[in-house]
């Protein structure tokens, strides 16, 4: 049995985890490995069957039903062809402003996070219809794949979004109040979007240049349209409002969400067997890398818990200072790490450390879940590995370099801060509408 002090404990046990990271170790075998090694040195091979027994209780939580729900709504989405269509009527309603067709796509990106989330769907979808469209049309290369990548990573922030779930679980809080408690501040941050824009291509008059007239459709023509919004409005009342109305739990709304999502393909006449299967591949491969993801750091979360380096680390934190300054320091921890790791191997890392610390000093757990959230949406867009700045290099032409992306991408980064720091000094922002639900 090995006799180590909590402080020698946390350096060697997250030293060990950071360098199998940066090492490209996948973080499911980074978590289990570590933490099964770490259980035979402190308390030797007799102690193994805590792996099982973590795991059997990772597999006994019914919320765990709703990752794969969702991750089965938002492919069925993107294979019936919704995005083309609100991509149709954006173009003709929005495309005669200055940077209208940027606006409209974060417009789009804004409705697809609230029927998929997940990132990459609505960053690849836009970088592939809009933005060719865009650049065909006179757009700088800053602000058409920078609206793409701001856009797309709304999908981790407003709901549903996989990445709630997981934080939800290992926090100890309501799924179903942390996706309320998304709408304002992804709406918030889609407003800061589309604002930067309009404003920017109003003074900057080559950086965006509006549709010619006589591109765009006769009003009637473009009021028939409007019919495209129908079925996505419809499958986000039926998911957030059940959930907002008490009428149904996370677990059953994400059923409602998958049933919709079948129901939408049949409409657009999209429900064939090769686009069902291939739904069903995605979110057999997307959900089994998150379930097994959650095995591990429940195992991980658990060694941690009982090395007693807990009370270390919050004594560390709150030793900075008093008032908003430790909460200062986390979100300064957090976009650290963002520009490293995965926004979930972030979740399963630093939940544990710092949400005790935020409740004993009395801050709203939700509302700083939020902040970490909106935090890791920042992940996806800052250099060097965020991911949306790789799945937007997918799917630009090849004389987009990899430096134009980084720069791109920059000044919604700046945005997303201000988003954060609007969210920090007013509360409300996160806190009302969860303040509001029934149930």
């Amino acid at each position: 049995m090995m006799e180590l002090g909590p402080g020698w404990l946390t350096l060697i046990l997250f030293g060990s985890l950071i360098i199998l990271l940066l090492c490209g170790l996948p973080l499911l075998f980074a978590l289990g490995g570590v933490a099964t090694l770490f259980i035979i040195l402190i308390w030797g091979p007799h102690a193994l069957p805590i792996l099982a027994n973590r795991t059997y209780m990772a597999m006994d939580m019914f919320l765990l039903v709703a990752v794969p729900m969702f991750i089965f709504m938002g492919a069925m989405l993107q294979r019936c062809g919704i995005a083309e269509d609100l991509y149709e009527l954006m173009y003709h309603w929005m495309g005669g402003l200055r940077g209208g067709l940027a606006a409209g796509t974060v417009l789009i990106c804004t409705l697809f996070a609230a029927m998929v989330g997940i990132s990459g769907a609505a960053t690849t979808s836009m970088g592939l219809l809009a933005l060719p469209s865009m650049l065909n049309r006179g757009y700088k290369k800053d602000i058409a794949i920078g609206c793409i990548c701001a856009g797309g990573a709304l999908g981790i922030l407003i709901p549903p979004s996989v990445l709630m779930i997981i934080l939800a679980l290992f926090a100890r809080l309501s799924v179903g109040q942390m996706f309320i408690a998304g709408i304002l501040p992804g709406l918030l941050l889609s407003g800061l979007f589309i604002a930067y824009i309009l404003i920017r291509c109003h003074f900057q008059k080559d950086l965006g240049p509006g549709v010619p007239a006589e591109e765009r459709l006769p009003l009637r023509q473009r009021l028939r349209l409007l019919g495209s919004l129908l079925l996505p409005i419809a499958l986000i009342i039926a998911v957030m409002g059940s959930m907002f109305m008490g009428l149904a739990t996370p677990s059953e709304a994400s059923a409602i969400g998958a049933f919709g999502a079948i129901v939408s393909a049949a409409v657009k006449r999209k429900l064939t067997w090769q686009n069902f299967r291939s739904a069903l591949f995605v979110c057999m491969r997307l959900s089994a890398m998150v379930i097994w993801i959650v095995f591990a750091a429940s195992v991980f979360t658990a060694l941690y818990a009982v090395t007693g380096a807990q009370g270390l680390i919050s004594g560390m934190i709150a030793g900075v200072g008093e008032g908003w300054w430790p909460i200062i320091v986390m979100q300064l921890i957090f976009f650290v790490l963002g520009m490293f790791f995965d926004p979930t191997g972030i979740v399963l890392l630093t939940t544990p450390i710092f949400f005790p610390v935020v409740i004993s000093l009395g801050f709203d757990p939700l509302w700083f879940a939020l902040l970490f959230v909106i935090n890791m949406e920042m992940a996806f867009l800052t250099p060097p590995f965020g991911f949306n700045l790789f799945y937007m290099k997918a799917v630009t032409p090849p004389d987009v370099t990899m430096m134009d992306i980084y720069k791109s991408a920059m000044p919604f980064v700046m945005l997303q801060m201000v988003g954060l720091a609007l969210c920090m000094v007013f509360p409300g922002i996160i806190l009302w509408l969860p303040s509001m639900m029934s149930g």
